[in-house]
């Protein structure tokens, strides 16, 4: 009984950290586990065990560097025809989870094909850790152009070690690993017969007010009153701060961890940004299939969010939107909500793989700044969320948990060189598909019409981030149904041509 009553201490622990670490469930696009989640295996799924590519290199492009690290990787060889494909599933922001391993839209497609399916842990996320810590001299090493040369590296080894030298491959990826997916068929053409890039932001933005455009939009598919009612809760929030009895109140309906300071700009705009989150996060993901990963909150949907907001036997607007928040925070076990930015900084700032930076986070936060942006801002001017968690609010935390040297010039440059590289909206690209949701945000950074006959974009109404790639389900619309078939086809095609 022993070791059992320890896992179960552990877990609270793990879980009691996660609660009082002030690092926002939902920062810049990503909850904590990754686009896709941390799923749990559902009690009683088997799930292959993790393997080790004991040889990975930590520099690419040094070739001074002969510094080796283990990289985590799992296949699932149960369908494997002899001479048939080798499915990769690239891994992205968040720990691999072998659960993908047996359920979702791939694994379907590997009992089709016969395939070999695998999946690489992304560099810096989940047990991968090629540096004993993440300080910013370590960190160096993280970035896309690493992470596809690491792809290259382990299909090298992973055909010899299995024997499949010449057998066809095909990426798959949802979210940022979906452009990996577009990016390594672009960079490393030689190793992928054909590519599935899911609700991939191909192009690199600094400023992204294109996202709360979408979530706009998506408020409006409810009716006009929900983002009437949020424009009136934000409206009375702000013009709140001005007094010491209102602010009170608002600590008390929010639950807020600490006392608003009005005067300080940087914590009104965490404020701000979180309230705004606990919708941003719902539509990013709603209605999708994730239960089979037992995560949390699938039961809240952009209905459940608008369907408090437009309650008027609530009370006020201010109060349904503080409804909403109460909703979230239970949902997720919060006790209180932390919006403050010193507390958010000095928790970024940690180093240890075991941190809650450690979760991702930090790794994240690193590759915005040093890469890509995708900073979502309130610089949209029809949104109803308030003005007050602008761009600056994004590009400040680069300095202040990195290096003061990764100002906001740096950044600018940082994004111009990575769509100087892979090719931004210009990309140059074959046998590859671009599959995206109208309900989610990302499709603003991504390819919602065909670049040619052979870099298709499949444009799906009412779904939201990495919808095709779940399970299926009766209740799915017909578009959803039929893209997951084009993307069947189109793999069978790729499997056809002759190299």
């Amino acid at each position: 009984m022993a070791a059992p009553m320890v896992g179960r201490v552990l877990v609270f622990l793990v879980l009691v950290f996660q609660v009082y670490c002030w690092i926002p469930r939902f920062i810049n696009g990503r909850p904590r586990g990754g686009m896709l989640g941390a799923p749990n295996v559902p009690k009683g799924t088997p799930t292959p065990p993790p393997q080790w590519f004991e040889m990975q290199r930590l520099d690419h492009f040094d070739g001074t560097n002969n510094k080796h690290w283990r990289q985590r990787y799992f296949v699932n060889d149960t369908f494997y025809q002899p001479g048939g494909p080798i499915f990769l599933m690239i891994g992205g922001e968040g720990p691999a989870n072998p659960i993908w391993m047996v359920e979702g839209a791939w694994i379907v497609y590997a009992k089709q094909f016969g395939a070999i399916a695998v999946m690489l842990e992304h560099r810096y996320y989940g047990e991968s850790h090629p540096v004993p810590d993440l300080s910013v001299e370590n960190l160096r090493f993280l970035s896309s152009r690493q992470a596809l040369a690491d792809l290259a590296e382990f299909i090298d080894y992973f055909r010899v070690k299995r024997k499949l030298p010449t057998n066809k491959l095909i990426s798959f990826g949802g979210s940022y690993p979906g452009s990996l997916s577009a990016w390594f068929r672009s960079k490393y053409p030689q190793y992928v017969d054909g590519a599935i890039a899911t609700s991939a932001p191909i192009y690199a933005q600094v400023d992204f007010p294109e996202y709360l455009e979408v979530v706009t939009d998506a408020l409006r598919t409810t009716g006009t009153q929900c983002g009437d009612a949020i424009r009136n809760a934000t409206d009375t929030m702000a013009s709140w701060l001005g007094s010491a009895d209102t602010r009170a109140t608002l600590e008390q309906k929010f639950q807020l961890c600490d006392k608003i300071d009005p005067t300080n700009t940087l914590d009104i705009a965490g404020l701000f940004g979180n309230t705004a989150g606990n919708f941003e996060d719902v539509i990013q993901y709603n209605k999708d299939n994730r239960a089979f990963e037992g995560a949390i909150g699938t039961d809240i949907t952009l209905d459940t969010l608008c369907g408090i907001m437009n309650d008027f036997t609530r009370g006020t607007p201010l109060q349904r939107y503080a409804d909403v928040n109460t909703l979230i925070m239970k949902t997720y076990g919060q006790k209180c909500l932390d919006y403050t930015y010193t507390k958010m900084i000095s928790d970024m700032r940690q180093t240890d793989w075991k941190s809650g930076a450690g979760e991702g986070g930090r790794q994240w936060m690193y590759q915005t700044c040093a890469e890509f942006g995708w900073y979502q801002s309130s610089d949209f001017s029809k949104q109803p969320f308030s003005f007050l968690f602008p761009l600056n609010y994004s590009l400040v935390q680069c300095q202040d948990i990195y290096n003061k040297s990764l100002d906001a010039s740096t950044v600018y440059e940082n994004v111009r060189d990575t769509n100087r590289y892979y090719g931004g909206r210009g990309i140059a690209i074959t046998k590859v598909v671009f599959p995206n949701g109208s309900i989610d945000p990302w499709h603003a950074m991504g390819v919602t019409q065909n670049i040619s006959s052979e870099a298709t974009a499949i444009y799906i109404e009412g779904t939201a981030h990495c919808a095709n790639m779940y399970p299926a389900r009766d209740q799915d619309p017909q578009q959803l149904t039929d893209a997951r078939t084009k993307i069947s086809s189109l793999i069978g095609s790729w499997l056809q041509t002759k190299s």
